[in-house]
């Protein structure tokens, strides 16, 4: 084993001892205390918290999602960083979200009568499963067209996607998860969430969010950490049927900087 190699695993194995003293002593440290502490440094994370648009955009047709949330929920996973503050709907889901078909409340809908212009007519985004780019759009589809097994009374939202081989919306949209080891270690996550502007590479819009559990991780009862340090958040999140609602939330934002199109 040369020289530099031996180096590097010492440092490996220093870092590691020094991030095990850390854990042993905030383990070590009074509930009370402990409590007091992510307490104090969340109302400091709050702070700089908000929703901060610099500028808006009218009559836009279609937007980048730049990262599409992967599938899955974190729901105590204390140091993985996918921005548990983010968490909205997932995969395809999450593309869907920001298309045009949605009714009054802002829903998906497949009853044609009942959408409302809300929402961008094309999204185009990576597939994660093959890498490739595509265009989504959204549609009714009355399957008893072609199956008269259906109802015609039934339909059914249509997620459609077309290969592409070159970005066309001016605006992007991203996420990214800011929390520090020193916040996570209190069971803070930090979140980002930002519109772009392709053409100039400057971010119109920011949204600057932070969460708690005040419970420090205690697991008891079957208890999902991140999922209820969603009610300790900064800026807050609407409150649905006494549950805190994280769905949405990216194509909310957005729609305050970009307004979609108003021609159907």
């Amino acid at each position: 084993m040369n020289a530099k190699r031996i180096w590097q695993l010492a440092a490996l194995l220093l870092a590691a001892a020094t991030v095990a003293c850390a854990q042993t002593a905030l383990a070590q440290e009074d509930p009370k205390a402990r409590l007091a502490k992510a307490e104090a440094m969340f109302a400091e994370r709050c702070k700089k918290a908000g929703v901060f648009i610099h500028r808006t955009a009218e009559n836009v047709e279609g937007v980048f999602l730049m990262k599409v949330r992967p599938e899955g929920t974190n729901y105590g996973d204390q140091f993985k960083m996918d921005d548990p503050y983010g968490h909205d709907s997932t995969g395809d889901r999450y593309v869907r979200s920001f298309l045009v078909g949605r009714n009054k409340n802002g829903y998906l809908t497949s009853t044609p009568e009942a959408q409302v212009s809300r929402g961008y007519h094309y999204v185009e985004a990576a597939d994660p499963r093959d890498g490739n780019w595509y265009r989504y759009t959204g549609r009714v589809d009355e399957p008893w067209r072609q199956d008269t097994r259906y109802s015609k009374t039934y339909t059914r939202y249509v997620l459609d996607k077309t290969p592409i081989s070159g970005i066309a919306p001016r605006y992007g949209v991203t996420y990214d998860d800011i929390s520090t080891r020193e916040e996570r270690d209190y069971w803070i996550a930090g979140s980002s969430l930002k519109v772009i502007d392709l053409k100039t590479n400057e971010v119109i819009a920011e949204r600057i969010g932070y969460m708690i559990d005040r419970a420090q991780g205690e697991r008891g009862g079957g208890r999902s950490p991140w999922l209820l340090a969603a009610g300790n958040a900064c800026p807050r999140f609407p409150v649905n049927a006494g549950h805190t609602d994280q769905v949405g939330q990216a194509r909310n934002f957005v729609e305050r900087a970009l307004k979609p199109s108003s021609e159907k």
